[in-house]
């Protein structure tokens, strides 16, 4: 895969369009946040199965020689999500699919405003809302060509989503699962995003648009209230760090997973690996993977509940600890119990070096499935994550946020490079981040290669019961049969470029200012510069 190169500003996106979105607004002076914002209101209606507006969004967002800070638009859950509501309406697990799955606030239209006012503050954000939404309202408006993964996923998820409320009208025809290259339309979705650009982001909280949303989400029997939305607020807090002998990685604070991924790069930082791609680079980072996982699953959750700092896990004296358990020749036993997750990374970076790492998500595929007929918007279902187990660490409670699997990341390199990357992918997203960093970063591979080599995945995902190493089918068989030997389940699969493995992206810039840039072949995007 080769790796795209510009001195004028760049986006990634796992689509075309989101990135040429975004490209448009950086060549019309528009910063990084700008451009964000143009690409992820173009990414919600193009890749409707994997983002939406009703969902959640993190962000990291740094002006150059500057940490980056995280945005966390992320909502809670709402006013009526209770465990005795969901006991008494018969249910011993919070469902997946329909309109008690939809049970917290979406957050990213809340980031989009607050990012603006960041653009602002930096001299930049003077891009009229009507711009950066253009491109999104037309092709709500006049259609997109269905993608390949829609189509799959829509008829992989077809039983469960064909009688949520609202999701026939929108993404079936005549009950059937479109076909691919066919047009999709949404009219309803493009009212509301005309409705955001000339009125304002927060209009989605406490207008005409939240109105109609919390009348469509009470119609529908859903946990949310319109005192839910207007209670709402992203807001900006301190990312967290990791420092490596190549400089210091960054990434979003819980109750995102970030944490994970930072040890996972703090500890195979430490580990004695004869630094090339091979077995040593996979087994390190899957035994790495574990650890981080165990942390991760221990303390990660609303981040007003958390048992420990986070910062704690990411001491020099702590991961050498943890670092020296590791074995290099055995592979630790494991009987985790993974996740689910649909999701979309983009990155962009301007002219002036203000870089963005950016994540939006309705959590599965098409979220809860629920479709609001007033508004187009459909609903996430980030709430499944919460448990009705009272001691549970992600125990259901009105206001509290649950655990996700997104997490945006960022790294400054003792070279001076800056490194926004990442990916969706849920379960397996701090585990493709530290393939490509390491490939790209630690042992030198170009941008394009480092994504488009072959991935791994440790952990259940899609609805599978095995917690087997995944692999795609196009590593060396000597690295296979190895890590068979040290005690991996392995599972090799029939792909060699497999969805499961994420849609990675990254964007690395040097110090005068050289962009280079690539994303996954996995997905239907690519890099497009200004």
């Amino acid at each position: 895969m080769d790796t795209v190169t510009s001195s004028g500003g760049m986006v990634v996106a796992p689509h075309t369009a989101a990135a040429n979105a975004g490209a448009e607004i950086l060549a019309d002076g528009g910063s990084a946040i700008e451009a964000m914002i143009a690409a992820a209101s173009t990414i919600a209606v193009v890749y409707p199965h994997m983002n939406a507006i009703g969902g959640d969004g993190f962000w990291l967002i740094a002006e150059p020689g500057k940490d980056p800070k995280a945005l966390m638009a992320c909502g809670s859950a709402g006013s009526k999500a209770t465990v005795a509501a969901y006991n008494e309406a018969g249910y011993g697990a919070i469902p997946t699919r329909g309109p008690m799955a939809a049970l917290t606030v979406a957050g990213t239209i809340g980031g989009w405003g607050k990012a603006l006012e960041a653009a602002q503050a930096i001299g930049a954000g003077k891009t009229p809302r009507s711009e950066l939404l253009r491109e999104a309202i037309r092709y709500a408006k006049e259609g997109i060509r269905v993608t390949r993964s829609q189509t799959a996923l829509t008829a992989e998820k077809f039983d469960e989503l064909k009688d949520q409320p609202g999701f026939a009208d929108v993404f079936l025809v005549d009950g059937k699962v479109p076909e691919e290259g066919s047009t999709l339309r949404q009219e309803r979705l493009a009212d509301t995003l005309q409705h955001l650009a000339h009125d304002g982001f927060e209009e989605f909280y406490k207008g005409d648009v939240a109105a109609a949303i919390a009348d469509d989400l009470d119609r529908i029997g859903s946990p949310v209230t319109k005192g839910d939305l207007a209670a709402y607020e992203a807001g900006f807090k301190d990312a967290l760090k990791v420092e490596l002998n190549c400089g210091t990685v960054f990434n979003a604070p819980p109750p995102t997973q970030g944490l994970a991924s930072l040890i996972i790069l703090g500890l195979y930082d430490r580990l004695k690996t004869d630094g090339r791609e091979g077995f040593d680079l996979v087994h390190g980072l899957v035994e790495a993977t574990k650890r981080a996982f165990l942390v991760r699953d221990r303390i990660v959750t609303d981040p007003m509940r958390l048992p420990e700092p986070p910062k704690n896990f990411l001491t020099p004296d702590w991961l050498g600890r943890e670092a020296a358990k590791i074995d290099m020749r055995r592979a630790l036993e494991w009987p985790y119990k993974g996740a689910h997750g649909d999701t979309i990374w983009m990155g962009a970076v301007d002219k002036k070096g203000v870089s963005v790492s950016f994540i939006q998500s309705i959590y599965w595929e098409f979220g809860s499935g629920c479709v609001l007929p007033k508004t187009g918007i459909t609903w996430q279902n980030r709430g499944a994550s919460f448990s009705l187990h009272p001691e549970a660490l992600n125990a259901l409670e009105p206001g509290r946020q649950p655990f996700h699997t997104l997490n945006p990341a960022m790294a400054r390199l003792k070279d001076g490079r800056t490194v926004t990357y990442g990916t969706m992918g849920g379960e397996g997203q701090p585990q493709t981040q530290a393939a490509i960093f390491a490939r790209h970063v630690l042992n030198g591979m170009p941008v394009g290669e480092a994504i488009d080599a072959p991935r791994w995945l440790l952990g259940r995902t899609w609805g599978d019961e095995t917690t087997a190493l995944r692999l795609e089918n196009r590593f060396d068989p000597d690295i296979v049969r190895a890590l068979e030997r040290c005690g991996h389940d392995v599972v090799e699969m029939a792909d060699a470029y497999s969805d499961t493995m994420g849609h990675a992206g990254m964007i690395v810039r040097n110090t005068k200012g050289g962009l280079e840039g690539a994303h996954d072949p996995r997905a239907d995007g690519g890099a497009a510069v200004a």
